[in-house]
């Protein structure tokens, strides 16, 4: 399990700081909650489906049910941060990029954390396939009977 969660955090956490860079440049022609809608609509169906082939391997694509799925956990994230920054830009009129990107970063990795869990628990639930070491110069060590 944490290895599927080192790589979820690669995954999910690359792609977050992408969207957290585009969310501001889409909100400058649009309103910053329907920005952050769109970039997590994206990023959503991106990351759904790295995570069914490289985080969680389930060695397949992400199927529809695991796209409606990771919808319903992506929507709570999405209103984490839309609560997050909202909050902030009522807290503070016309916080600064740095400080925004700041609030932003940290509701999109506090809900990450629960993606995570979900994804793992309840989606993506097909076991990592175990790895068994390759023979040795002599086989395997499996006793040959006879």
């Amino acid at each position: 399990m944490f290895a599927s969660f080192i790589r979820f955090v690669a995954f999910g956490g690359g792609t977050g700081v992408l969207c957290s860079l585009a969310v501001p440049l889409l909100a400058e022609s649009m309103p910053w909650t329907l920005a952050n809608a769109l970039i997590t609509i994206a990023s959503t169906l991106l990351c759904t489906e790295l995570h069914a082939r490289y985080t969680f391997r389930t060695g397949r694509r992400a199927g529809w049910r695991s796209h409606w799925q990771s919808a319903g956990s992506a929507a709570a994230a999405y209103a984490a941060t839309s609560i997050a920054v909202l909050t902030l830009h009522a807290l503070v009129p016309s916080p600064g990029l740095l400080t925004e990107q700041l609030v932003y970063l940290t509701a999109s990795a506090l809900a990450g954390i629960g993606r995570f869990l979900i994804l793992r628990l309840m989606v993506f639930t097909t076991p990592e396939p175990a790895r068994t070491p390759a023979p040795g110069r002599y086989g395997s060590l499996v006793p040959v009977t006879g």
